[in-house]
């Protein structure tokens, strides 16, 4: 592993910090109110593209990038902020009826 894939590496871990806790603010506040969707779908976006360019990485070259792993882990963990923020509007839709 060299020191490209490593700085890259720290930014996704460092990005991925700040979604369990998002996803345990969603959880609780049992509201959609502030959230944006959104923004969600193109960090979403951005990660898949990420990724695709280690799947381009490994066609071309055979070798897998250790920050593939990373690219996944993120993409669940905004993938379940997405879900609970559907959940939510639909309870906000409840609680105004």
């Amino acid at each position: 592993m060299d020191a490209v894939q490593l700085c890259e590496i720290g930014m996704l871990v460092a990005f991925g910090c700040s979604w369990p806790f998002n996803i345990l603010k969603s959880w609780r506040s049992r509201t959609a109110k502030g959230k944006s969707v959104t923004f969600e779908w193109i960090v979403v976006f951005g990660y898949l593209v990420g990724l695709l360019g280690k799947i381009i990485t490994y066609r071309t070259t055979g070798v897998w990038a250790y920050s593939i792993w990373f690219y996944l882990a993120d993409i669940l963990m905004v993938s379940i902020d997405m879900v609970l923020y559907y959940r939510n509007t639909r309870l906000d839709r409840k609680a105004e009826a």
